[in-house]
């Protein structure tokens, strides 16, 4: 075994050959480069430099961009005259180390896995002499601190000699991973960091190889893994117990339809959650929403009232309608949003408590104001007009709600991914000391996340109300609140601040509305769903702290 084990001067052997040619193409390319690509690198280098100059006059910065457009087009010719060549070289390198790169990479495939054995067999070893040692020991000793601290010392032996394993096995998957990731080394300056499709996902997946980390792994993944069961658990059942099909073409597009507005809910509270806060009125704005919209949108003059007045808006357009409705429901729960995150930014309250305050005055408001009773329908038109569906008469139609929902999605990973605000939202959630110290402004990044959950809020309600042709009452969206911070938690957006993705939030809203949605298909009972939402929300939270603790 350890004559296949290679040196690490037999190894450098192996690579010399290929080394050798590849290196001495490449001299040639980096000659043929030197006056062509290189040059015209250097110069659109120098007039991005120039465009940025503040020290030059603007006449002294056009005569100098004029002689570097001049040199640029002397490097280009020489670079186009040099293509051909340069292409002829790199090929005569691919194909060399195409026919050739495997009698270096194979043998070092060969020493590392023999590496590995001899590894464990090492480590068993040293196990087995410890042990041995270890009952030696036992048996001379009487006194019980002794045999105490004896047994504290083999413990500690055992796992330095463990430590040691991962310490050798590590020292392999470096060893291997650089024979891997030298072909494709040499590949970056042939070709100057341009890779084909094939080869840039060969790298991907040999670098998740060489990362990947089963405790890492559990982690991250663990929660979706579980839940993955248990859908597919629902699905083998359904049809047996209850002779149904989950897993069809309607029931997806019902799941999408009653993700949508859940998906403005959690969006607007994702902001929150990233500053290490949360928001315990959404439930109660989605039912003043709700109510407002369906005010404003209902079937003729309201049935009911607001502090005893009853609205009349049917002289009113259904167009002019439905955008006033959108309005008001976005203007009411920016509102309230907007107080929880004053006292949440000045006065240093925890948002647990702010938005606790706000969900009790939303309520109560909306309900003396109304005295509670339901609104009743909206005009029949309005949701064909806004949220039609798509499809053929028999059979599935596609609910264009959805496409409200995914316009969301890409507006506020936008804002998260492209804009100062989002990347302030990231700075001061991961560390607000460090962020103000850098000159970001605390206060009012807290206040703009308020904002933007305000006014998805507002939408979501909106949304909601259309989808469900009114019907509107203070006491509605009752519990949402929970659904959409357990959708944050469960995709990922951590409660220690500073952490998440879009496409965390994105899946946590599915797998939520997915879940209950199965459930009560099922005929689960609705107290027992309660108690599934709960263990999910308890497991993902603590793989959240596992991972925090993990990090620091």
């Amino acid at each position: 075994m350890a004559e296949k084990i290679l040196t690490a001067e037999q190894e450098s052997k192996l690579r010399k050959p290929i080394d050798d040619y590849v290196g001495g193409i490449q001299e040639q390319i980096n000659a043929l480069r030197k006056n062509g690509t290189d040059r015209v690198i250097e110069i659109q280098s120098a007039l991005d430099s120039l465009k940025r100059d503040r020290i030059h006059t603007a006449q002294e910065k056009e005569a100098k961009r004029a002689q570097l457009q001049k040199e640029l087009e002397l490097a280009k010719t020489v670079e186009t005259k040099n293509k051909e060549g340069i292409a002829k070289l790199i090929a005569d390198a691919e194909n060399y180390l195409k026919a050739n790169y495997n009698t270096y990479y194979q043998p070092v495939l060969a020493s590392c896995a023999e590496e590995k054995v001899l590894a464990k067999e090492k480590y068993q070893a040293a196990v087995a002499q410890l042990e041995k040692a270890h009952q030696e020991t036992m048996a001379k000793l009487s006194d019980a601190q002794e045999i105490k601290d004896e047994k504290y010392v083999h413990k500690n032996r055992l796992f330095d000699a463990k430590m040691q394993l991962a310490k050798d096995l590590q020292n392999v998957k470096d060893r291997r991973h650089a024979a891997f990731d030298h072909q494709y080394h040499l590949i970056d300056l042939l070709r100057m960091s341009k890779f084909t499709i094939p080869e840039t996902f060969a790298q991907r997946v040999e670098n998740y190889r060489y990362t990947f980390n089963v405790r890492s792994f559990l982690l991250r993944n663990g929660l979706y893994l579980a839940i993955a069961v248990v859908f597919i658990t629902m699905c083998i059942l359904a049809p047996t117990t209850k002779n149904v099909h989950l897993l069809t073409t309607n029931n997806i597009l019902n799941i999408l339809q009653q993700a949508s507005p859940r998906m403005f809910l959690a969006l607007g509270v994702a902001g929150l959650i990233m500053l290490a806060g949360t928001d315990l009125s959404i439930g109660r704005m989605m039912g003043m929403g709700i109510t407002a919209a369906t005010i404003v949108m209902h079937k003729g003059i309201n049935t009911g009232g607001v502090f005893g007045h009853i609205f009349d808006f049917t002289g009113i357009s259904v167009a002019a309608r439905v955008l006033l409705a959108l309005i008001v429901c976005i203007v009411l729960c920016t509102i309230f949003s907007t107080i929880a995150g004053f006292f949440t930014a000045k006065f240093k309250m925890h948002p647990f408590i702010s938005t606790m305050s706000t969900m009790l005055m939303i309520f109560g408001l909306a309900t003396y104001s109304t005295k509670g009773v339901s609104f009743g329908g909206i005009e029949d038109n309005i949701q064909k007009m806004i949220i039609p569906k798509l499809g053929p008469d028999g059979g599935a139609k596609f609910p264009t709600i959805i496409l409200w929902a995914v316009a969301a999605v890409i507006i506020v990973w936008f804002i998260w991914n492209k804009t100062t605000f989002g990347k302030n939202l990231y700075a001061v959630g991961g560390n607000p000391e460090a962020a103000s110290v850098s000159g970001i402004s605390v206060f009012w990044v807290t206040i703009g996340a308020f904002v933007m959950a305000g006014i998805l809020y507002g939408f979501g309600s909106w949304l909601e109300c259309i989808r469900m042709s009114g019907s509107g009452s203070a006491s509605y969206g009752q519990g949402w609140e929970m659904d959409a911070i357990a959708a944050c938690v469960v995709g990922g957006v951590s409660f220690t601040g500073g952490i998440g993705k879009i496409s965390g939030v994105v899946t946590g809203v599915f797998i939520f509305t997915a879940l209950t949605y199965s459930l009560t298909t099922l005929g689960i009972d609705a107290n027992l769903q309660f108690v599934i939402s709960g263990i999910i929300i308890l497991v993902a939270v603590m793989l959240d702290c596992l991972k925090y603790v993990q990090k620091k």
